[in-house]
């Protein structure tokens, strides 16, 4: 009964109603990328000669989690292939790491808007989210040391992170992970880091992985997926990596119970690490102009605000509405503007504390530009004529 609705996927219902009255909807309220998938992970699958499909290894498979140390390696990250345990999509990682490291009733602080799945991993673990406010006005950069000290209690054990971020873009900065190293220190705690966006990093800046933070290496738990990365959603392939035996060892207990990770999604996941670097670069580009459409087009909407991301494909855009839930709901169920209209993802769902993102929409800028500026212009003309705006 705690379990929270998915604010990705609850308004499904009345975008599958509008859809039956002949509207077009632009999907912006998931992360499912239309970007292609590379055609060696597709190869490996298709030319595939097996005539039984087994259980793999419930680490995974050796010969990927082998190769993945080489996609590590050339990231600046060295681990080993027992240092990682293949998962089932990063969800899974998620969830194994947070029933490994802590307790039910252990606190976990995590900045807030974050990916709304770890409310749902957090109820199923019995752990407690004690969230810390990030702000639009700084395009949701990490809160203070001072804030993150004044929300740890006894039962704290770990802080989570995602890096770039979901749902808001934003890249944290290698001085804002030291200054984390140093919380992490002084009190002992996990850091968990959700780094799936690792590749979608855009001005010229560089993402610093939490692996490479001195002398925590004992406290770092690394969460990561080829979902986003090689536009594999659907292969449901994760990572959870650690150099601490101990957490290592428990994690092995979990990942034991559910057998093994997917067959085909491993076999996928190993060809595509060795996918070529302009495939990364032509994605980087596409991704980059998509970003420009969208934030480019809100703010020129009255009343509207979206700060510029710095990965990922995600962006929080703050809209002058007066409920972002029926909102979201309004676009799918009154609103079409020349047959088409657009369905976002309600911000309250990416926040813990309640009253939070009423005003807020998350907005994945996943497909082509010319959809995109068509599902601009629909939330342009939504804008102008919703009986709840606010300005």
């Amino acid at each position: 009964m705690q379990m929270p609705a998915s604010p990705i996927r609850k308004l499904v219902p009345f975008s599958d109603e509008a859809k039956k009255k002949g509207i077009h909807v632009y999907h912006l309220n998931i992360g499912q990328p239309d970007i292609e998938t590379p055609s060696n992970a597709l190869d490996a699958i298709r030319h595939l000669d097996m005539k039984v499909i087994e259980y793999s290894h419930s680490a995974g498979i050796l010969s990927y989690r082998k190769k993945l140390c080489e996609y590590y390696k050339r990231n600046g990250i060295n681990v080993t292939p027992d240092e990682m345990i293949i998962t089932t999509g990063g969800s899974e990682a998620i969830l194994f790491a947070m029933m490994t490291c802590l307790n039910p009733g252990d606190e976990l602080i995590i900045p807030e808007p974050f990916y709304a799945n770890y409310n749902g991993f957090s109820i199923s673990s019995g752990i407690e989210v004690k969230p810390i406010n990030s702000v639009i006005e700084n395009g949701f950069a990490l809160p203070s040391m001072n804030d993150f000290e004044a929300a740890i209690t006894p039962r704290t054990k770990g802080i989570m992170i995602c890096n770039p971020n979901n749902p808001t873009g934003y890249l944290y900065s290698k001085e804002e992970l030291e200054s984390l190293r140093e919380i992490v220190l002084k009190h002992d705690l996990f850091l968990f880091a959700d780094e799936v966006y690792r590749e979608f990093v855009y001005g010229g800046k560089q993402h610093f992985s939490v692996m490479n933070l001195k002398g925590i290496e004992q406290n770092t738990i690394l969460l990561d997926s080829i979902s986003k990365r090689y536009s594999m959603c659907g292969a449901r392939i994760g990572v959870i990596i650690s150099k601490n035996k101990e957490v290592m060892s428990t994690a092995m207990k979990f990942a034991q119970a559910r057998l093994s990770p997917p067959t085909f999604g491993q076999i996928a996941g190993e060809a595509a690490v060795d996918t070529p670097e302009s495939y990364i670069e032509e994605v980087l580009k596409e991704y980059i102009e998509r970003r420009n459409t969208v934030v480019n087009a809100i703010n020129q909407m009255p009343g509207a605000f979206c700060p510029n991301p710095g990965g990922a494909f995600y962006a929080v855009a703050r809209l002058p509405i007066d409920d972002s839930d029926k909102f979201c709901q309004w676009l799918l169920e009154q609103f079409s503007y020349n047959q088409q209209t657009v369905m976002l993802a309600p911000a309250t769902g990416f926040y813990s504390t309640k009253g939070r993102g009423t005003n807020e929409v998350r907005i994945s800028y996943v497909l082509n530009v010319n959809d995109l500026k068509n599902a601009m212009q629909c939330l342009a003309e939504a804008l102008k004529v919703y009986p709840g705006r606010t300005v």
